[in-house]
């Protein structure tokens, strides 16, 4: 990943009424929003959608950006996703924290051309090795500011 993606800012606003979201990431605009059953207008993806979307993309062009080096016959990748909810089953203080949840990404690979057996398992262990996934993995800090209301954002 570049420098500037480790600096660039995203911008969201959502207004007073509904749960769709504007976002502007750099020079690109996207709409975000909840399914109708869930009080939205399903008039985009949800978050958990783009989180999703985050980490196929990431897989796949780790992926292609491997194989070509490597200069292996891997034509095409499509990686499907899905995600996951659960009460973690072993939890010790489940009694005492009843939201104890444990998620889940489940993520297929389809790797398409004529690569070997062993080209298309060190595919595999190389997906889990995205720079996304590895953020995902890890003990991510999210540090929270409150902004002053005579303050505004600009991208």
């Amino acid at each position: 990943m570049t420098e500037a993606s480790e600096t660039a800012f995203v911008l969201v606003r959502v207004g007073a009424a509904d749960l769709q979201a504007s976002v502007q990431a750099g020079r690109h605009s996207l709409v975000v929003d909840e399914p109708v059953a869930a009080g939205g207008h399903d008039h985009g993806p949800t978050p958990y959608d783009l989180l999703l979307s985050a980490l196929g993309s990431c897989t796949a062009i780790t992926l292609r950006l491997y194989a070509t080096q490597k200069k292996w016959p891997l034509e095409g990748v499509e990686v499907r996703l899905s995600h996951h909810r659960g009460h973690v089953a072993d939890c010790q203080a489940c009694e005492t924290s009843p939201d104890a949840r444990l998620d889940e990404v489940r993520k297929e690979l389809h790797l398409l051309g004529p690569l070997t057996p062993e080209q298309r398992q060190r595919l595999q262990l190389i997906s889990e090795k995205c720079p996304v996934q590895k953020t995902l993995l890890s003990s991510i800090r999210i540090v929270t500011r409150l902004v002053p209301e005579n303050e505004s954002f600009t991208i």
